[in-house]
């Protein structure tokens, strides 16, 4: 089985390592088959020198690389680049792709916060998101009592003219009754006129 692996090079406390497709069997720094990149982890930037075709190539076939490599490989997106590959994208999707994971990446690692700043960005997040939720529901319950109220209000304003259209009837009875006396009060004044006439 073919492995991709690290070969260590360069000096004492200062290493460079080659990145190479070599059999599981060999030893570390012994025979391999293809060397396909270099590896430089202790300059200001890390540098890796690769040649991503060939990489690509040795991954299509079937070489497991180890830890380290894959972590380094995920690092420059070559790992995603493959599994583009395997899922059958065209060229130009893959170029997207990698473009935006890019430019992620890159966000990334200008705004590298600490763990602690992290979480306490989640944690107002979280808060905001409460106190959003609390709102909604209180403006929820508000509405509903603006609904209940102007249903009392339309039950009220459909009981009140019931109740008011026996309170004008009775107006009108009064005022029945009341001609009838006005009647009988000239009867009366006559009456006593004829009395008094006597």
């Amino acid at each position: 089985m073919v492995r991709i692996r690290l070969q260590r090079r360069g000096r004492k406390k200062l290493p460079i390592y080659k990145i190479v497709a070599a059999d599981i069997r060999m030893p570390r720094d012994g025979r391999f088959i293809e060397a396909i990149g270099q590896y430089k982890p202790l300059e200001d930037v890390k540098v890796l020198d690769l040649d991503e075709e060939r990489a690509l190539y040795w991954l299509k076939n079937g070489a497991q690389p180890t830890s380290t490599v894959k972590n380094i490989f995920s690092e420059h997106g070559i790992m995603l680049k493959l599994h583009l590959i395997r899922k059958g994208k065209t060229e130009e999707e893959i170029n997207e792709e990698l473009e935006k994971w890019r430019a992620l990446r890159a966000e990334k690692e200008t705004s590298k916060l600490s763990k602690k700043q992290i979480r306490k960005q989640r944690k107002e997040e979280e808060e905001k998101k409460a106190a959003a939720g609390e709102a909604k529901k209180a403006g929820e319950a508000q509405k509903a009592e603006e609904a209940k109220a102007a249903e009392e209000a339309k039950a009220a304003a459909e009981e009140a003219p019931a109740e008011e259209a026996p309170a004008e009837e009775a107006p009108a009875a009064e005022a029945a009754a009341e001609e009838p006396k006005a009647e009988a009060a000239p009867a009366e004044d006559a009456a006593t006129e004829e009395e008094k006439e006597q």
